[in-house]
């Protein structure tokens, strides 16, 4: 068909479509007051083996429209959108059909009309329900394959089970998706048709990307392992075909996503580590029945750990946090889940900072709190880099007043959300993070009713600043990829895998414990932003290949950044209850030492003095290396400036001793 014809076509089809739904549904009514009289003549003619021509029979043919027609509107046939018609439509005109021919039977045999006799009846039924779901089928497809637009994608469906087969059929719906076959691993299934589609084996998919010219690869397989999934990603990634996916399981049982829902990769699949199932007796003793508060709550983590804490049934959940925005947005979120499901929560939203040390008393006081994870912190290296004072503020200054808090207020547990850059810190960031693990040890040691415990992990993904949703931007902008370094490598884990184990970890506290969350293998930054590519159905251009999609661009290590993480200082590290949490023994400050060097760093900070802020830093992390050169803005700002001055100060000095030199008549 050329182009002209298939315009004509669909601008036909664009008129039928626009046309008033009253009008469309007179339309399909009047044809089948025409078409179910013409199902009874065939019936009575394959009846009798020849053409019916009794016209005697009107009464027949007039009692099939008056019975039939009624029945249809009453369940709905002439309300149905045609171009989205489902399997479900099947049911409920056979239903429709068999009601309106037992009536046709009754009506015959009551009236004593020869030709409604049960067998003419019986194939009036077959012929009328071929009409009926055959001529709106018909229609369906006449609509779908001229309306629509032409295909956008031809696509192979990964997975031949249920949800497989719901995606293909609600892909036949549009255009814009063209299934072309099914992928499956059961070899019971293979050579089989499953929506008309044939089923093929793994091993045939390089054939069939070919063959079938298929740039699109759906993933219909939510129930499957994590590492089963990697595994068969691993297969696909040298296709170069873009590889989406439908939701996880959990998604769809919960109904916070539909099978039709396609979408890219999680970056999760990549990883290809099964989440450990939280153990019941550790996920909810520090939280059920109780009050809890999660400082930072409109972040990262803090939002997934409300999100996780509300399904534990606390008696109170208290969300602080200084975002106006984050805390409207966090709590709009968790109001909608609590009246969804229907849970027994009290949720209280408040603003504030957990630099004021009274207003966190406070709260602490006056909701009787339980249970306080502290997640509020600066976490961006090369940010709190060049803010230096700031970073120490957020990050030490207020983990040290938020446990104050908690102790004078005999808080049960506090646990601190801690960071892999704590461990040999060569940033202010980990250096801070560090110094604020060991407030809570000094803390522990001086002595507190409080059970202070911190736990310290990776990289979380798709975390605000995280690498993975700056590289799926990245590339759909066309590149480049932006990687810092080729050897750089991080260790990764999901959010909510990370919060999971974090509420899990401040259960089995006993008072300064460092928990480590097992990270699994390190990934590679360079090699994941290649499979990110590959999997997109690009490819990455280098010298090797000129013409590629996307090109990496190495951009250098940032101001302090490490090529690679760390988890613990030394090796004194010993199992848990958790197969995933270890606990890490390391050395720590008495109290009294901690104290002192806390009071020397207000000062600091008082006079904005960054360089014996960084000594302080220095002399509490031990392990701390900071970087050679000072990146804070406003100090290297005011440094600049004060050395302009001297050097001016020192021109006017010059000047003016020139100008005021012993004049010539005192000259000898």
């Amino acid at each position: 068909m050329d182009s002209e014809t298939f315009v004509k076509i669909a601008d036909y089809s664009r008129r039928i479509v626009e046309l008033p739904r009253p009008l469309k549904r007179l339309i399909t009514l009047c044809a089948d007051a025409v078409m179910i009289p013409g199902s009874l003549w065939a019936a009575i003619s394959l009846r009798d083996g020849t053409p019916a021509s009794n016209t005697g029979d009107w009464p027949a043919y007039v009692a099939v429209v008056v019975i039939s027609l009624p029945i249809f509107i009453r369940l709905g046939l002439y309300r149905a959108v045609i171009r989205f018609l489902g399997h479900k439509a099947v049911f409920a005109v056979a239903f429709a059909v068999l009601l309106s021919g037992a009536l046709l039977g009754i009506v015959g045999l009551a009236l004593k009309i020869p030709s409604l006799s049960w067998s003419v009846v019986t194939i009036y039924c077959c012929v009328a329900f071929l009409y009926v779901a055959g001529s709106r089928f018909v229609v369906r497809y006449y609509l779908l394959t001229s309306y629509i637009q032409p295909t956008v994608a031809r696509v192979a469906i990964y997975g031949a089970g249920d949800a497989g087969a719901r995606l293909s059929t609600l892909l036949s719906t549009t255009r814009s998706f063209d299934p072309r076959a099914f992928i499956d691993d059961n070899h019971y299934l293979h050579g089989k048709l499953v929506n008309g589609f044939k089923v093929y084996p793994p091993a045939k998919l390089p054939a069939l990307v070919k063959d079938l010219r298929i740039d699109r690869i759906l993933l219909a397989i939510p129930s499957l392992s994590r590492r089963r999934r990697r595994e068969i990603l691993n297969q696909l990634e040298p296709l170069g075909v873009h590889v989406q996916s439908v939701p996880e399981f959990e998604q769809l049982v919960t109904g916070r996503a539909t099978v039709g829902d396609i979408q890219d990769i999680d970056i999760s699949d990549l990883l290809g580590r099964d989440c450990v199932p939280p153990k019941p007796g550790l996920f909810d003793a520090c939280i059920r029945d109780r009050v809890v508060m999660v400082t930072g709550a409109g972040g990262s983590i803090g939002a997934e750990l409300c999100r996780q804490i509300v399904g534990l049934s606390p008696k109170r959940l208290i969300l602080f946090e200084m975002s106006e925005l984050a805390l409207y947005n966090i709590q709009r979120e968790l109001r909608t889940e609590i009246d969804n499901q229907k849970l027994q929560v009290d949720l209280v939203g408040l603003i504030g900072n957990a630099h004021h040390k009274f207003r966190l008393r406070d709260i602490l006081q006056a909701y009787r709190v339980q249970t306080v994870y502290h997640a509020a912190a600066y976490k961006h290296v090369p940010i709190v880099e060049q803010n230096v004072i700031e970073g120490i503020h957020n990050n030490v200054i207020a983990t040290w007043y938020a446990a104050e808090a908690a102790h004078e207020t005999e808080v049960e547990t506090f646990v601190l959300v801690s960071t892999d850059k704590a461990v040999n810190p060569t940033n202010v960031m980990g250096a801070t993070k560090r110094f604020s693990e060991m407030v809570l040890q000094g803390l522990h040691r001086r002595g507190s009713k409080t059970r202070f415990c911190m736990v310290r992990f990776g990289n979380v993904l798709a975390s605000s600043g995280s690498v993975v949703p700056l590289f799926n931007e990245q590339i759909r902008a066309g590149g480049p990829v932006t990687v810092t370094h080729p050897e750089v490598i991080r260790y990764f884990m999901t959010i909510p895998e990370a919060a999971q184990l974090v509420i899990q970890a401040g259960s089995m506290a006993k008072g300064g414990d460092v928990f480590v969350l097992d990270m699994g293998k390190p990934v590679r930054i360079g090699d994941l932003a290649r499979r990110m590519i590959h999997l997109m159905g690009l490819t990455v251009r280098n010298e090797q290949h000129p013409d590629g999609d996307i090109e990496i661009s190495y951009t250098g290590l940032r101001p302090a950044e490490k090529l690679y993480e760390e988890l613990v200082i030394g090796n004194n590290v010993t199992g848990t209850e958790h197969p995933m949490i270890l606990r890490a023994m390391e050395h720590s400050l008495p109290w009294e030492r901690i104290q002192v060097l806390l009071d020397e760093i207000l000062a600091a900070m008082s006079r904005f003095d960054c360089q014996r802020a960084l000594e302080l830093l220095r002399e509490v992390v031990v392990e701390y290396t900071p970087a050679p050169e000072q990146h804070d803005l406003v100090w290297a700002r005011q440094t600049a400036m004060a050395s302009e001055d001297r050097k001016v100060t020192n021109l006017s000095t010059r000047r003016i001793v020139r100008n005021t030199g012993p004049s010539d008549s005192a000259r000898p």
